[in-house]
């Protein structure tokens, strides 16, 4: 039975997630939630109403981390995990860095993309705790200079999150700028299989999203 993925098309964890299931190279369906990102009726299927949900036979589980570690486990060849116990620490400090300090400050600058509710005296303190998340992932990655030479769990959210930084700060007016370490491990990931495959269908997708945004006066 194939896997279902319930996601939509913008979604960094979900990308996240679909980056990590080619990387295994299972099958899976993308399904919109029914009733809408939200809804009473997805609800009655999710009943957190998280994105990313995934469905493997009887299992149903809504978090992206969760999933990416399940997965893990469950199809364990190709590994999406280092061999080494310091490895594997450091390929999931990197994904709970994304997920619990770098994403979140991004995402603090959605709101701000429709011009009708851009606050532009708030922008500048946003896009400094960007940075400074940014610079923290530079001096992590200083200490790993192997880091993305291979995909590990640690890399699938953190390639979608940094192409959103790419495309909303120049939008906004951001001088927010890339250490030398993190654009280093950008190149090493870009060419990886999965990664290509997925970016190239979700790249458009997430441009496609800011245009509407930025030309959205309601």
């Amino acid at each position: 039975m194939a896997i279902t993925l319930y996601s939509i098309p913008a979604s960094i964890y979900s990308a996240k997630t679909r980056i990590l299931l080619r990387h295994k190279r299972l099958d899976w369906q993308d399904l919109a939630p029914p009733g809408g990102y939200g809804s009473a009726e997805f609800k009655r299927i999710v009943p957190s109403g998280n994105l990313p949900t995934l469905v493997d036979g009887a299992l149903m589980i809504a978090d992206s981390e969760a999933i990416a570690e399940y997965l893990e486990e469950a199809y364990p060849d190709p590994p999406a995990l280092p061999r080494d116990l310091a490895g594997r620490a450091r390929a999931r400090e990197r994904s709970r860095f994304n997920d619990t300090r770098l994403e979140p400050e991004l995402r603090r600058l959605f709101p701000h993309v429709r011009p009708a509710r851009r606050d532009a005296a708030a922008l500048p303190a946003i896009g400094a705790a960007l940075q400074t998340r940014l610079d923290q992932l530079g001096q992590m990655l200083e200490a790993t200079p192997e880091a993305g030479s291979t995909l590990t769990l640690g890399d699938c959210g953190l390639v979608v999150t940094l192409h959103w930084v790419d495309l909303i700060c120049p939008k906004l007016g951001l001088p927010v700028t890339m250490p030398d370490p993190v654009a280093r491990y950008r190149a090493r990931l870009a060419p990886l299989p999965a990664i290509a495959a997925e970016m190239a269908l979700y790249m458009p997708r997430a441009e496609g999203w800011m245009d509407l945004a930025m030309k959205d006066q309601a």
